[in-house]
């Protein structure tokens, strides 16, 4: 039997990874708590395990006394003389080994409980230990069940959670099914590391492009910038630090081979890749494609660009729910006013109280300066802000922000088929 308990410590730490130190000493903990449990709180118990032997060993110590009082703690020093040590003294402490089989069934269970739970946090640590330098890594998994609208990932000797929060809207998964995720944060609490992915993350369109292009992962092509709206749509602006090679052409692939297998990973979001410039105004030119830019003027002070486009453009500029121009702002980090070439050429602004955002209702001249101090010029700005951006502002409530968006970009429209330049 004790051979069979050695092979047994070898062969959980070969599987489970564990320190061999961790496994004995859960087993002397176990042994200690068994017998505490036979013996009583007040005796002095020690547990060891024994490698020759392969045996967890228990010993009682008991204090050599001229009489004895306690027989728990104590021992004669006749009796000691006689049974231990010949030249036993008074005050010394003695131990005597005590059979373990004798500890009874409800002792050794407890024992057992505390070896798995032992061996559970040694495993966990070295789970932690293996995660916690991978944030920002690409991991492969498989869909192992669904726990409230969470996806739960076997990624091999570790678990991944995949939150609802950061999966892609309409998404499905089965049982068994193959996943790719990034991970966001590896965090240790009570029940284990919780390693924490992401379908939605800009980042996560970064890490498929490292995958499929070698020029980004031997960083002969920077990706500048991410942006995304999941599942919809996405923009990429790559720049080459040998100017014998075409970023986009590069991440496109030969076919397009490359750019549609990141496509086809987030399942037919479609990617749009923008050359980077150090020009600002060809940037923004750049990544409001497909559509095609006629003119920009540049408030530099305020980080903003009034983008003017033919008037046949411009609900491609804008893009449906505005998403294009929303992409391209936060990809290149400039506010952009969208203007067709006829809304140009009209007078827009009047300092003196003529505001054109005050044709909404519900936006009094006061509030219009309020979202002009913003860099919130126009109708068009207005049409593609973020509802946050504008309940952020004193006296503007979340509920009106998206009501003026919805407005604004219903004008837009209108607008452009008055002027029988788009066919809606």
């Amino acid at each position: 039997m004790l051979p069979e308990l050695k092979r047994l410590i070898e062969q959980m730490g070969k599987d489970k990874g564990i320190n061999k130190d961790i496994i004995t000493g859960a087993l002397e903990a176990a042994m200690l708590t068994a017998a505490t449990k036979k013996l009583g709180q007040n005796v002095d118990i020690e547990a060891h395990y024994n490698d020759e032997t392969g045996e967890i060993e228990v010993f009682q110590f008991k204090t050599v006394v001229d009489k004895v009082v306690d027989p728990e703690t104590q021992i004669s020093k006749d009796e000691a003389r006689e049974k231990l040590d010949e030249g036993a003294e008074p005050g010394d402490s003695l131990g005597m080994k005590i059979e373990t089989s004798s500890f009874g069934r409800i002792a050794v269970q407890m024992a057992k409980q505390i070896i798995i739970q032992r061996v559970k946090d040694a495993e966990s640590d070295n789970i932690y230990e293996e995660y916690k330098d991978r944030k920002g890594e690409l991991v492969n998994g498989f869909v192992q069940r669904f726990e409230g609208g969470n996806i739960i990932v076997n990624l091999g000797r570790a678990e991944g959670v995949v939150p609802i929060t950061e999966q892609i809207h309409r998404e499905t998964y089965k049982r068994g099914e193959r996943i790719r995720s990034y991970i966001i944060e590896v965090k240790k609490n009570s029940k284990g590391p919780q390693i924490i992915m992401s379908r939605t993350h800009p980042a996560f369109l970064k890490a498929l492009f490292e995958v499929e292009v070698p020029e980004i992962s031997e960083g002969l092509i920077d990706i500048v910038n991410v942006a995304r709206e999941p599942g919809k749509r996405g923009k990429i602006s790559v720049r080459s630090k040998d100017k014998d090679i075409d970023p986009v052409g590069a991440c496109v692939g030969m076919r397009g081979s490359r750019v549609q297998s990141v496509v086809q990973e987030l399942r037919g979001e479609k990617i749009d890749i923008i050359p980077y410039s150090d020009d600002a105004a060809k940037y923004v030119s750049s990544a409001l494609s497909p559509a095609k830019v006629s003119r920009v003027f540049i408030d530099d002070d305020n980080k903003t660009m009034t983008v003017v486009v033919p008037d046949d453009q411009l609900s491609l500029a804008i893009g449906k729910n505005g998403q294009n121009v929303r992409l391209a702002v936060k990809l290149t980090g400039w506010n952009i006013d969208m203007k067709s070439e006829t809304m140009a050429l009209a007078t827009q602004e009047d300092q003196e109280g003529n505001n054109e955002l005050t044709k909404i209702a519900g936006i009094g001249p006061a509030i219009a300066e309020k979202l002009v101090s913003k860099g919130i010029k126009s109708i068009a700005m207005l049409a593609v802000a973020e509802p946050e951006v504008l309940s952020s502002i004193p006296g503007i409530s979340e509920k009106a922000a998206q009501q003026w968006i919805e407005t604004a970009g219903k004008i837009l429209i209108e607008e452009a088929v008055n002027n029988k330049k788009i066919e809606l």
